[in-house]
C-alpha cells in the first residue's frame, strides 16, 4: 500500500508539472518578466511551505544545519533554474515537447546517477533495457514534437 501510494504521489506531481509550467508563464508575462515569475513562484511556495510546518508542528535539526556539505544547496539554484527555463521555453515550444525533454533528461540523468551511485541509496547499473526505456522516452519526444 505505501509503494502505490508514492506511485500516485510521484504522478500527481508529475502532471502538475505541466499545469505549474503554464500558470509560470501566464505569471511571467503578465509581470513581465520571467525571473520575477520564478521568483514569485518560489515565494508562493515558501509561504505554504511555512504554513504547512506551522500547521503540523514540523522540527527541524537546527544544530545540524552547519554539518550539510555546501553542495547540496545547488539544489535550491536548480530548481530556480528549472522553474525559469521552464517559464521561458513552455511558449516555445509548447507543453509536449517542453516535458517529454524534461523526462528525458530526467532519466539519462537518473540511470547515469545509479550507474555510478551518486546521490542515490544504492547502485544499479546500466543495461540494455534501460538504454531501449531512454531511446523510447526521446523517440517519443520526437514524435510528439513531429506530429
Amino acid at each position: 500500500m505505501d509503494k502505490f501510494f508514492w506511485i500516485i504521489m510521484a504522478l500527481l506531481a508529475g502532471a502538475f508539472l505541466p499545469v505549474q509550467a503554464g500558470l509560470n508563464t501566464k505569471l511571467g508575462k503578465v509581470v513581465e518578466s520571467p525571473v520575477y515569475a520564478s521568483m514569485f513562484s518560489f515565494l508562493v511556495g515558501t509561504v505554504g511551505l511555512l504554513a504547512y510546518i506551522v500547521f503540523t508542528r514540523q522540527t527541524v535539526a537546527w544544530s545540524a544545519i552547519k554539518e550539510v556539505p555546501n553542495y547540496v544547496w545547488i539544489g535550491g539554484l536548480m530548481g530556480a533554474f528549472y522553474v525559469t527555463v521552464i517559464i521561458l521555453a513552455f511558449p516555445k515550444l509548447g507543453p509536449g515537447l517542453t516535458f517529454g525533454l524534461v523526462v528525458a533528461g530526467q532519466m539519462i540523468i537518473s540511470v547515469l546517477m545509479e550507474h555510478f551511485n551518486v546521490l542515490v541509496a544504492q547502485q544499479n547499473p546500466i543495461n540494455y533495457m534501460k538504454i531501449l526505456g531512454i531511446i523510447l522516452v526521446v523517440a517519443g519526444t520526437i514524435i510528439i514534437r513531429e506530429y
